[in-house]
């Protein structure tokens, strides 16, 4: 059997000095040499870690791998210190399997579909112009995570689930809290539970009096308070960061990229496969979970079962089998198959509703702010290299007025 790697520490975390967007060095050489390594994990299991393309897509889309909580380990250095994950309460099916998972996800599935989410066009369209309405008038410099990148998506997700858009910045701080690596498993617990209450609140208020959103659609069903008390959870924790880092990143990558704003710029209609590339080149959740139910052979190894997977998205979506010159930031490239929102049943639920923003959100700070630059040298942007969703914690710009 293949030694475990590495010794200790789990995932390797480090990405290469002056490359704020390339994954770790490690895990293209893993990929080159061993796509599915052994690694043990930062709590002590023995595992596996999966980097190539194939082998990614492959185990995500195989039912003999489990996605229960109580069953995986964290592959992130930061949560060696985690105790093992309970089973996840009713109503949080990110942490299920079928049929429970089946049963919950089918219940949103149709609230998420693209042609439901691209009838949201316009309001992001509305939402985006304030916020670059609100830059402009500020002048420059800013902040664009405060300015941009956090408040859009947080905005259309307290209108999606009914909740006031004065309470984002509580739910945003305990959202982080619960993603930081570093964060105390109380502190973790404690953010999460603060979450449900909050949840549990406005799922009470909206069964007293609905209005037209979706929780309140949902909350008319037959699902308990505490079910619906965890999918609320669970869409609001979903429907922000991980789209709030796409945007900021986004941007200092468009930024760092200069040909490749230009070309946004230049055409509007790129922004389709733009997000798309963004999305492969990014990889702002980078690692996820998976483990053996029973015993399976893969990729010339036998995975036994109760071993857990760490499957690398990072590292697929730079597998150079699957995308040419795959470090390169091209916002032309075909980029059908990147692995960024997951694969198969679990494939993330409200992709569609990141997609959308993403699409107005670029060109129309490109449009608005053509000459937009970085106030600050690129290696002062400080990474969000704390917690298990990549981005940036601020990103200083300034334009010409």
């Amino acid at each position: 059997m293949t030694e475990p790697f590495p010794s200790s520490a789990g995932l390797p975390m480090t990405r290469p000095a002056g490359c704020p967007f390339d994954p770790p060095e490690e895990l293209a050489r893993l990929r080159a040499e061993r796509p599915l390594s052994r690694m043990v994990f930062p709590d002590g299991h023995e595992g596996w870690l999966a980097t190539s393309h194939t082998l990614v897509r492959a185990i995500l889309a195989d039912p003999r791998f489990s996605s229960r909580y109580e069953l995986l380990h964290s592959p992130l250095p930061g949560e060696a210190a985690m105790e093992r994950t309970p089973p996840a309460p009713p109503g949080l099916f990110i942490g299920m399997d079928a049929p429970d998972h089946t049963r919950y996800r089918s219940l949103l599935t149709g609230k998420f579909t693209v042609r439901r989410m691209r009838q949201l066009t316009e309001r992001i369209e509305e939402i985006t112009a304030e916020h670059l309405d609100a830059m402009e008038r500020q002048g420059p410099p800013t902040d664009l995570v405060e300015a941009f990148a956090n408040p859009i998506p947080a905005l259309l997700i307290c209108e999606l689930l009914g909740a006031p858009y004065e309470d984002r910045a509580f739910f945003q701080s305990h959202v982080t809290k619960v993603n930081e690596l570093d964060a105390t498993p109380e502190e973790k617990h404690g953010a999460f539970g603060v979450l449900q209450e909050y949840v549990r609140q406005l799922v009470l208020d909206k069964r007293a009096k609905p209005t037209d959103d979706m929780l309140s659609d949902i909350a008319g069903g037959d699902l308990t308070s505490e079910e619906l008390t965890n999918i609320g959870v669970m869409l609001l924790g979903g429907g922000f960061d991980t789209t709030a880092n796409m945007l900021g990143l986004g941007v200092f990558a468009l930024l760092s990229h200069p040909d490749q704003f230009a070309a946004l710029r230049a055409d509007p209609d790129l922004a389709d496969r733009a997000v798309e590339e963004l999305l492969r080149y990014l990889s702002v959740t980078h690692t996820g979970m998976r483990t053996a139910l029973e015993t399976v052979e893969l990729g010339g190894q036998v995975i036994k079962a109760g071993e857990c997977v760490a499957v690398s998205v990072q590292a697929a979506n730079r597998d150079p089998e699957k995308f040419p010159d795959p470090d390169v930031l091209d916002l032309r490239r075909q980029t059908a198959g990147h692995v960024s929102f997951g694969h198969g049943v679990h494939q993330c639920l409200g992709q569609q509703l990141a997609r959308v923003e993403m699409r107005v959100a670029f060109p129309a700070l490109i449009d608005r702010f053509p000459t937009l630059r970085l106030a600050v040298p690129p290696e002062e942007v400080p990474l969000r290299t704390d917690a298990d969703i990549f981005g940036v914690h601020r990103l200083p710009v300034t334009w010409e007025v």
